[in-house]
């Protein structure tokens, strides 16, 4: 099973991002990215495990890393 999220590695203008295959934007810190959690209507969102490969697909460096 694929990750629901995937975060692209960073740029100038943040990580792209995807939600279930679709594209939902770019964020530029992890507490961008549990806002697109919340609008993904993942359960949790504020307390995910960023980490967890089943919740968030990292390419590139994982969520220490934004720009």
């Amino acid at each position: 099973m694929r990750a629901p999220i995937v975060v692209y590695p960073p740029s100038d203008e943040g990580r792209r991002v995807r939600a279930d295959g679709e594209a939902i934007g770019r964020a530029r810190s992890s507490r961008e990215l549990r806002e697109f959690l919340r609008r993904a209507g993942l359960p949790d969102w504020e307390t995910a495990d960023l980490t967890d490969p089943a919740l968030v697909e990292w390419r590139g460096p994982g969520p220490e890393v934004w720009g």
